[in-house]
């Protein structure tokens, strides 16, 4: 592990929430290798997206269902909804889903240069507090690895329902020569396309009154 590797704060909170049940402990214990992360598998030249924080599950596994040809990569810390997704996966024979339960840095820093097609960051925690802020997941270094592991042309996804967030966010690809922001109206970033399935945490948000903001990204 590298000096920078040690400071690199957690963009998440908790990894665990209640005892996971018989049959759960099973899924993370049986499925989840079966479903793992192999970096073999994204070295073919394949198409394939990543999903960074996928929470519930419900965008990974519409975009998994719809697009059948594609190999989809799942990173999310949170051992809930990796449970939630696996079972899923096993239920629906979803052979093109692959899932990492842990921090998306680390399948980052192995995926070869130019190995992903897309990328979605969708309603990452927002860390509200300015204390805080500092924890944010979109940030010019997490830019970085996401340039090395895109081809060129292909599109990142970003989604908030914090204004704050979407400023900052926006903030992080103002020196960023390697992608392109893909807005000529605000109708680009105020409606979500057809093929982008809204989530629980979007309809909270819409629940709640509060705007939300999709931005696309194009590797140059």
């Amino acid at each position: 592990m590298t000096t920078d590797d040690r400071r690199e704060l957690r963009s998440f909170g908790r990894r665990r929430g209640r005892k996971p049940s018989p049959r759960q402990a099973d899924l993370l214990r049986d499925d989840l290798p079966r479903f793992g992360f192999d970096v073999a598998e994204f070295s073919d030249g394949g198409t394939a997206w990543l999903e960074i924080g996928f929470g519930g599950g419900e965008h990974l596994l519409w975009q998994a269902r719809n697009n059948p040809g594609v190999r989809i990569l799942g990173c999310e810390p949170y051992e809930d909804g990796v449970i939630k997704v696996l079972s899923a996966v096993t239920d629906g024979a979803l052979e093109n889903v692959r899932i990492h339960m842990g921090d998306v840095r680390d399948v980052l820093r192995q995926l070869p240069q130019a190995s992903l097609d897309r990328a979605f960051i969708l309603f990452p925690d927002p860390w509200p507090k300015r204390k805080h802020r500092k924890r944010r997941l979109v940030n010019p270094a997490l830019l970085d690895l996401l340039a090395h592991a895109l081809k060129p042309g292909a599109e990142l996804r970003l989604a908030t329902d914090i204004g704050d967030y979407a400023r900052t966010m926006l903030e992080s690809f103002r020196d960023e020569a390697r992608f392109l922001w893909q807005a000529e109206s605000p109708e680009d970033w105020r409606v979500r396309p057809d093929d982008w399935p809204g989530t629980r945490y979007e309809a909270k948000a819409e629940d709640a009154g509060r705007r939300r903001y999709y931005f696309r990204f194009v590797k140059i």
